[in-house]
């Protein structure tokens, strides 16, 4: 009974940790000590980069402006500086209480930003880390990108584990890493949850079936710690949370989120790029129409109030 005790208090905090570093959420930070300070000190990664010339005044979450993320989900390896194979932009809204997801294939072919060369939208991240991801993006979408978060991949395990798991809404049956996954609603643990969100060769719909998990997983979390309301233990939980989340929003910034944008993960739109894959010098990219470019443009500069 302890046992389980200690675990929902530690899914309670974890969920609002996250929630807080992606769109704030409903309780009020006197409750966390200097155990917060020091993880989202820790979490803390400044990038040098100027006001989007796409916004006329800077984003002011005091003010509760509609601002955009840009959420990195980045697979490191050995002497690689990783690739950011989920690239997912959420503009969050608190006058319309709602949100925005976007996923980007990671193939998409875009002229990366600072090279003036056209390449796979997630080489950006390779090529000139968070800064040159987030230039890209919005270059990509013609939109302003204010934030961001980086998610170890490897990491995302311990964060789900953390929130006690998640439940999704699995829409094909499939086998993936010794792991079947029938149809219907699933709750899963972070390993799972791992599995579930990387599968795409046995999906007919390929990425575009595993970016939709990743929503789905993404979603999860956040409606997850969206229904916490008390905290207790705290401490082994943000440690996880430090040493996988990296995030330029000061822990001034995370306050004012949690005060000014309450229930708007209630309201999540997912949307898809709609595009075609195609080799070019034998190499695979997913090409997006401008027409298609326009159209998400739209959505999300309105979504933005710009």
């Amino acid at each position: 009974m302890k046992k389980n005790k200690k675990r929902r208090r530690w899914a309670k905090f974890a969920g609002i940790a996250l929630l807080l570093l992606i769109l704030g959420g409903g309780i009020y930070l006197f409750y966390f000590s200097q155990s917060l300070t020091s993880a989202v000190n820790q979490m803390h990664q400044p990038i040098e980069r100027k006001v989007s010339d796409k916004r006329e005044q800077a984003v002011t979450l005091e003010k509760k402006d509609p601002f955009s993320v840009l959420l990195l989900g980045v697979d490191k390896r050995e002497n690689d500086s990783g690739r950011s194979d989920t690239i997912i932009v959420l503009t969050v809204n608190p006058n319309k209480n709602s949100i925005e997801m976007l996923s980007i294939p990671r193939d998409t072919r875009t002229v990366i930003a600072g090279k003036g060369t056209e390449d796979k939208i997630n080489h950006a991240y390779a090529f000139g880390g968070v800064e040159m991801a987030m230039d890209t993006v919005e270059q990509f979408l013609d939109i302003p990108i204010d934030y961001y978060v980086q998610m170890n991949m490897e990491g995302f395990k311990e964060i789900i584990d953390s929130v006690g798991g998640i439940t999704v809404n699995n829409d094909l049956d499939f086998t993936s890493g010794g792991v079947h996954f029938p149809k219907g609603s699933l709750t899963l643990n972070g390993e799972k949850a791992l599995k579930y969100s990387r599968m795409r060769y046995e999906d007919p719909r390929g990425d575009f079936g595993r970016q939709m998990r990743q929503r789905q997983i993404i979603q999860g979390i956040i409606q997850e710690g969206a229904s916490v309301s008390s905290l207790v233990s705290f401490d082994e939980i943000f440690t996880t949370l430090g040493n996988n989340i990296k995030t330029n929003l000061t822990f001034d910034q995370m306050v004012d989120l949690q005060k000014n944008y309450k229930g708007v993960q209630r309201h999540i739109e997912q949307n898809q790029i709609k595009g075609s894959g195609t080799k070019i010098d034998h190499i695979y990219y997913f090409l997006v129409p401008e027409s298609e470019r326009l159209s998400l443009h739209n959505r999300l500069k309105e979504h933005l109030e710009l």
